[in-house]
């Protein structure tokens, strides 16, 4: 099945149609843990921007890589949709550009830039997300993302954040102002005593896995340590943070942006009863 996703113009002014073509294999339709894709393009006298690709809706992830391998200098060598892998996968293709989904599974998009910041830090970090307010902003700019671009932007804009992220440099996309995320920043500096900051990296992973209902057991399995471990981690949260129960727990995730914030339904539409699922 092909689905024509519209007309797009590139920077040398060509107009060159995008189509995502999805195959009817059992196989498409399993969650893609992480793929890499090797180089297609020619060599030519301009350097070719490598960019790894973290979304974990499919038919997105899909539509990006379409948009963004139009232009002759980007060539996407990696994508994937767990957020536990990012790191990894950026460590081993050191690629300059990751662009990665703000609310990614596992591991939350501002987690995945900092500890890419501390890993890989040649990899510029562009942060695309759907929330346009001051937290989101702010954090992923002080976590180390180089570029912040808003899900209802225009394509074109992150194209050119790739580019300005690429050649070192901060780009916001629409309607962000550098002037009003430089007085959040400001802002945000002169705030003290935030508990979170307190945690490692590990505790941080294991707090957005209890908040998505995961049990200790399948927190040691997703994250390759024993049961006994991850029981420790997850008392070192609740006692850092000084969380009584879940669901403080699940209330102080929402607060810190751990877990997407849940948004109203529009009118006339009524909720299906579910309830996120307890720990075991």
């Amino acid at each position: 099945m092909t689905f024509a996703l519209g007309r797009y113009t590139n920077r040398r002014g060509a107009r060159t149609s995008v189509f995502l073509q999805r195959s009817a294999t059992p196989e498409d339709s399993v969650d893609l843990t992480d793929t890499v894709k090797k180089s297609e393009k020619g060599s030519g006298s301009r350097a070719t921007t490598r960019i790894v690709l973290a979304d974990d809706q499919n038919v997105v992830r899909e539509a990006i890589k379409c948009l963004l391998e139009i232009e002759d200098d980007f060539e996407v060598v990696g994508e994937t949709a767990d957020g536990l892998s990012v790191v990894s996968l950026v460590e081993r293709l050191k690629p300059e550009v990751l662009i990665v989904d703000v609310a990614m599974p596992g591991l939350y998009g501002i987690e995945i830039t900092r500890q890419v910041r501390d890993r890989s830090p040649k990899t510029g970090v562009i942060v695309l997300s759907r929330y346009v307010n001051e937290w989101y902003v702010t954090e992923a700019l002080r976590n180390g993302a180089s570029g912040y671009v808003v899900k209802q932007a225009e394509a074109h804009e992150l194209t050119r954040a790739v580019r300005t992220v690429a050649q070192g440099r901060r780009y916001l996309s629409s309607p962000l102002s550098p002037e009003d995320v430089q007085s959040w920043l400001l802002q945000a500096e002169r705030l003290t005593g935030d508990s979170y900051e307190s945690l490692t990296g590990r505790e941080r992973e294991v707090l957005q896995l209890v908040a998505e209902g995961y049990s200790s057991t399948r927190i040691a399995r997703r994250l390759s340590i024993s049961v006994r471990t991850a029981e420790a981690h997850r008392a070192n949260v609740m006692r850092k943070l000084r969380l009584k129960n879940y669901t403080a727990l699940i209330k102080y995730a929402l607060a810190r942006g751990v877990l997407p914030p849940i948004e109203p339904l529009p009118p006339g539409f009524r909720a299906l009863k579910r309830r996120r699922p307890a720990p075991q």
